[in-house]
């Protein structure tokens, strides 16, 4: 198999919610919108960010059992600055985002960062990372 990843999806309890927290309160254009039933947001070169409706994500698995809210995980958007993380964070806080770790001095990596929980439960880690970049060939390089 390919070290290729093309679609991150959740399962959403509430699609309503989740549209207006990226599409309106975000900005983000969706790529794909199917009331009721799934957003797609691009989110990088070929990787899709999907929002299933809860329901609708369970049918697909053909699975008795429920699912149950995002553990484990974090998105992270990483931007140019110390500073920014902060206004990233306000802006995701505005748009009804809760905040879980204020911008701060991480404790591994050298980092600047804080988190944020969407409306819907979703962890988006927002970072400044100096030892971080993306190079030409679209790489990430770790220094």
């Amino acid at each position: 198999m390919d070290q290729q990843l093309h679609f991150i999806t959740f399962a959403t309890e509430n699609l309503d919610r989740a549209r207006a927290f990226y599409k309106e309160g975000l900005g983000w254009d969706p790529l794909m919108d199917v009331p009721g039933e799934i957003i797609f947001f691009q989110v990088a070169p070929g990787v899709v960010l999907g929002l299933f409706d809860a329901e609708k994500f369970d049918e697909d698995l053909v699975s008795a059992e429920k699912t149950s809210g995002v553990s484990g995980v974090t998105l992270s958007h990483n931007v140019g600055s110390a500073p920014e993380v902060s206004s990233t964070i306000e802006k995701l806080v505005a748009a009804g985002a809760t905040v879980l770790k204020p911008a701060q001095a991480g404790a591994f990596g050298g980092i600047f960062h804080g988190h944020v929980k969407d409306p819907n439960g979703i962890i988006w880690e927002i970072a400044h990372n100096p030892g971080w970049r993306i190079d030409n060939e679209g790489k990430v390089v770790f220094a």
